[in-house]
Parts: structure tokens; sequence; C-alpha cells
């Protein structure tokens, strides 16, 4: 039984490791995108844990707001208004001015010329936007890293005058189901060409010339940042509106700006007006300017300070979606008690503790993949474990009950819980009480096989009842007779109480089912009882393949010759002094009945005489002795 059980949670963990390997496998590919139904609340919440965090002072936002928008009286702001902004900021020397603003209609000539003489002053980066057929990717990976940035339809181009004047990277940004903002695609693919992204190209240019593409990892100057899968970036937000340091477009067109805020900075311009539509729900904020989602993604470039999820980070999850699961399922079958269930909780806990405490850290570990790797193993293997455990009891149950007509239910409870119980002899005091059918083997001779068995069953029945009722136990069913014991298996103060009691009870329930039998039977029968009080030896008696629990000794002895001694004097009842003594005057249901004693008696096959006390029945209109 044991080893088919460890055989089957060895079965149990190989399963539930290939689960989780084959879910890990899936999400270190990054094809496993139903978990992030559950990833995505799960990382919000940890966001909110880490708390907002100080965004870089290199890093400056130009809102077009509704002020400036009041001001201008126009929205999308006039070309020359935009030239008059971008020419006051480029005078104040940024080290990059990155418009997230789409110029892909011609304005005014005039304005148009303003813009483009004001972009020639500054590196500036303009923003370009992909169309996409379907919102999600679908990609035949062929292994190179490559295959798997975001493919776009067409793009949505400044006009050349515009892109001759100013690098141009695409807006784009991939939200999840709620529409929050999760990934930067740093590279996007239009037909054969691969398009940066605007805040790549903005930091390329804030910190180098020349950005080296590696696999899943890009490196600008001495800095290298390693991605996601499709070169994506994950966002790792600073907290709501605001925190990335923000000026109002205003302010500039009206001469009011710090150069301090400026010079040898990077400066995004974009719109936050009202209605403007450009927005995103975030952890933090539930409408965030997308300028400071473009902001927050040119800032991870530039200081690093981004989440870190890329292959590495990958397989880190899906060895813990290939852990956890076996780890459960082996706890689930070392101890399905409340220390059990209390220890998968503390392992479940500390996961999402660990994965807390790095996200913390800008590492950004799956919760959802191991947790869903380990809810279904663990609940199958639980609810498989439960069923066989339910199984198993029922099963020990029938075991029990059918050990209970083979021996007391007292002797079985003991041997339950001490299954040593007797294996060595044990010598004490104890009252026997022997029973026996006179007449019955002769009238057996004309009985059936069938009618002797039933008879035999209810005698014994009468006599189990009544042992049960008085705490006895019958050790035996010897044919028409039967021993039962007072004091197993523990010995008590009553004991011999309880065996006078279980005597006179015998008496009037053995002669009422005499009287119930037919005529023919019941004249060729009656019963003789003895019983005596003293030491014993209680042991189990038997082979390798049977044994039983019983006692020996001269006690046996002498209550079983004592049924010869009741029947030589025509008494129901023969029990010795002892007894009576031990039993003492509390002990009063002998008045019932006619008592006589005491008898000095010898007992056949041993030497000496015994005090017996005789006990009969009393007949109806007989009057107490």
């Amino acid at each position: 039984m044991a080893a088919t059980r460890h055989l089957g949670i060895l079965l149990a963990l190989g399963l539930a490791g290939l689960w989780g390997a084959g879910l890990g496998f899936f999400h270190w590919r990054g094809e496993a995108s139903f978990l992030d139904r559950i990833e995505d609340p799960l990382t919000d919440l940890r966001f909110l844990i880490q708390g907002q965090r100080p965004a870089p002072e290199q890093l400056t936002i130009i809102a077009i707001d509704d002020e400036t928008v009041q001001s201008a009286g126009a929205y999308p702001l006039p070309r020359a208004t935009m030239a008059r902004l971008v020419e006051t900021v480029a005078k104040l020397q940024p080290r990059v001015l990155a418009l997230d603003l789409l110029f892909v209609a011609p304005g005014p000539d005039d304005g148009d010329e303003a813009l483009v003489r004001a972009l020639r002053k500054t590196p500036a980066v303009l923003a370009a936007a992909g169309l996409f057929r379907q919102a999600v990717q679908v990609v035949e990976s062929t292994g190179d890293p490559l295959d798997r940035i975001p493919s776009a339809e067409r793009l949505l181009l400044p006009l050349s005058r515009f892109s001759e004047a100013s690098a141009v990277g695409v807006v784009n940004v991939t939200t999840d189901r709620s529409g929050t903002p999760r990934h930067v695609p740093l590279l996007l693919r239009t037909g054969d060409r691969l398009v940066p992204s605007f805040s790549l190209r903005a930091a390329a240019i804030a910190s180098t010339p020349h950005p080296a593409i590696g696999a899943d990892e890009i490196t600008l100057g001495s800095r290298t940042i390693r991605t996601d899968i499709g070169y994506a970036l994950p966002l790792r937000f600073y907290g709501p509106r605001g925190a990335v340091r923000t000026i109002s477009a205003g302010n500039a067109l009206s001469g009011e700006l710090d150069e301090r805020t400026i010079r040898d900075r990077i400066v995004v311009i974009g719109a936050t007006v009202t209605g403007g539509g450009d927005v995103f729900p975030t952890p933090f904020d539930p409408v965030l300017p997308g300028v400071e989602v473009l902001a927050t993604a040119i800032a991870h470039l530039v200081e690093g300070d981004g989440l870190l999820r890329d292959r590495r980070v990958r397989l880190a999850d899906a060895f813990a979606a290939t852990l956890l699961p076996m780890l459960l399922v082996l706890l689930l079958g070392w101890h399905r008690s409340a220390l059990g269930f209390a220890a998968m909780a503390g392992v479940l806990l500390i996961w999402v503790a660990v994965t807390a405490a790095v996200f913390v850290h800008g590492i950004w570990l799956s919760a959802a993949l191991p947790l869903a790797a380990a809810a279904p193993p663990a609940i199958l293997f639980g609810a498989v474990q439960l069923w066989l455990d339910r199984y198993r009891a029922d099963r020990l149950a029938v075991e029990r009950r059918t050990l209970g007509r083979f021996q007391p239910p007292s002797l079985t409870d003991r041997l339950a819980r001490d299954p040593d119980f007797l294996a060595k002899p044990v010598r004490q005091d104890a009252a026997l009480v022997f029973i026996d059918l006179s007449g019955f083997t002769g009238l057996s001779e004309t009985l059936g096989p069938d009618e002797t068995r039933d008879m035999l069953k209810d005698f014994h029945a009468v006599v189990d009842a009544q042992a049960v009722r008085h705490k006895g136990v019958v050790a035996s069913f010897m044919g028409d007779g039967a021993m039962i014991l007072f004091g197993l298996p523990e010995p008590g103060p009553e004991d011999s109480c309880h065996a006078v009691e279980a005597c006179v009870d015998l008496c009037g329930r053995t002669q009422a089912w005499l009287e119930n039998l037919p005529e023919s039977v019941s004249s060729n029968l009656g019963f003789k009882i003895g019983a005596h009080y003293g030491p014993i030896v209680a042991s189990r008696l038997g082979g390798e393949s049977h044994e039983h629990i019983t006692a020996i000794g001269d006690t046996v002895n002498v209550a079983s010759r004592l049924m010869e001694v009741a029947a030589a004097h025509g008494a129901d009842l023969a029990l010795s002094d002892d007894l009576y003594r031990a039993a003492g005057p509390a002990c009063s249901v002998l008045d019932v009945g006619s008592l006589s004693g005491t008898h000095e008696t010898s007992i056949r096959g041993r030497s000496g005489s015994v005090s017996v006390w005789l006990w009969r029945r009393r007949q109806p209109g007989e009057a107490p002795a």
C-alpha cells in the first residue's frame, strides 16, 4: 500500500512538473498571452506596493495644455505658433527636442516653413504612427529575435519637408485589455523596413549617434538595455500625471521658461489638452497623458531604470512554474492536515512576496504563471487524494465493522490504538462468567443444521447484548456456551458488580428466550451459569496467521466448574464468595431472586473447596427468602 502511494505521488509530481514546464515554455517564447489577464492586475498591485518614484531630472515635458490652447485660440496649435514654441525651446539648447505630434497634413506655407527652420536649429525627433490590420500580432518565429517585431500595415509619417529637417520615430505603445500601456515597441516593421520608436530615436540622439541592436538588447553608448521579446521595452511608471517634470507650453510662448529645466536636457513636447484623447489608464492615474508615457520610455533608455523582463527573467519564471506545482503536490502528499495546507499557503505567499520584492528593484517576475501552473495540479491532486482518503476510510470502516464481529468493540478500539496490546501476557484480577445451555447436545441431533445454527445465533445474540450492556467482553463463544470477561481492556473497581448484574440479567433474558422457543424444543433445554473473581493471565494466544485474546489461570477453571455446581443444586447461578465479596453490598441485584449460601463445595479436578453462593430466579408468587 505504501509503495503504491509513493508511486502515485511520484507520478503526480512528474505530471505537475510537465504541466508547469509546458506553460513555462510557452511563456518563455512569449506565447502565453492568456496569462496576461491575471498578470496585469497583479502587476498594477505591485506598482502600488512599490509606490511612486522620482523621475529623472534630465527630462522635461512641455505640455500643450488647456491654458495654451485657450491662449492660442485653436487646437491643434497653428504651425506658426508651433514654430515659435520650437524656436523658443531650441534657443535654450536642449540635448534633444522630441515632438509627440503628428504633422501629416500640410498647413499654411509660411507656418510650415517657419516650423522647418525652427526644427533645423536643434536635434529633433518627430512622431510617426504605425497602422495595424489587427491588434494582436501573429508571427511565425524562426528563432531570430527580429521575427517577433510588430509589423505595421503602413505608417503615418510627417510631411517630407519636416522629416528632412528631423529624425522620425513611431509613437505606438502596447496596451493590455484595460488599455494600460505595458510596453513600448522599440522597433517596428513595415514591409522589409525596420523603423525605430519615438523613444528610441530620442534616447539615441541624446546618448550616442550609433545605437547597436543585439539579440533582445539595444546598446546606447555605454549602456545596454535588455528588452522583452520583440524588442519590447517594459514600462515602469514613476507616478501620476506630472511625475515627470511638466511645464505649460504657454509659459514657453510667453518667455517664462527656466533655462535650467531645458539646457542639455531631453525635452518632449506633447498635448495634454482636455478632450485630446491621448491618455492612458495606469496604476497611479486613470488619465496619464500619452506624452508622459513616451517620456517614461525615453527615461528608461537613458537612465536604465526600467523594468527588466528579458529571456533570462522569463526562464526564471519557467523554472518557478515547473518547481512550484511539484512542491505543492509534495506538500499535499506529505500532509493533508491544517499544517500541510498552511505550508502550501506559505509557499504561495513567499512566491508572491518574492515577485513583489524584486519588482521594487526593477525585475518583473511573473506572478500569474507559477500560480496558474500550480493551481490545477494542486487542486486535481488534492481532489484525487481526498477521494482516495474517503475510499480508504470507507474500506477501513467496513474492515472495522467486520473485525468488530470477531472481536468485541472495546477490544477492537483498543487494538486500533495499540496494536501491541497484550502482546506480552498481563496478570490482573478479573471477574469471569460462564454460561452454557443444558440438553443442547442431544437436541442438536434431532435438529437440522440450519435450525441448529439459527438457535445458536439467537442465543449468542442474547449473551452478547448482556455482556456489552454490562461492560463485559465475550472472550469466546464455545458452541452452546460462552465465556465473558469483566476487566478488559482496562480493569476497573466496578468489574465485579457488573459481572453480578450481568449474571442476573442473563438468567432472565435466557429464560425469556427459552420460553419463546417451540414447546418441543424449550422443554428439553435449560441453562447454567458460573461466576468467579480472582487473578487471571490475559494474553494473546494463537499462531502467526491467527490470534485471539483470552484469559487463563485457576480463576477461569473455577468459574467454568461452577456451572456444574449450579446444575447439581438446581440453581440458575453459582457464584463464588470471592465474587460476592468483591461486588460488595452496594450490588443488590441478587435480592430479586433466592440466594443461599455459603456452601463449601469441592471443584472437580482441583484440591480443596470453594465457598459458593447459589441463586435462582424467584418464581411468581414466591416470597423472598
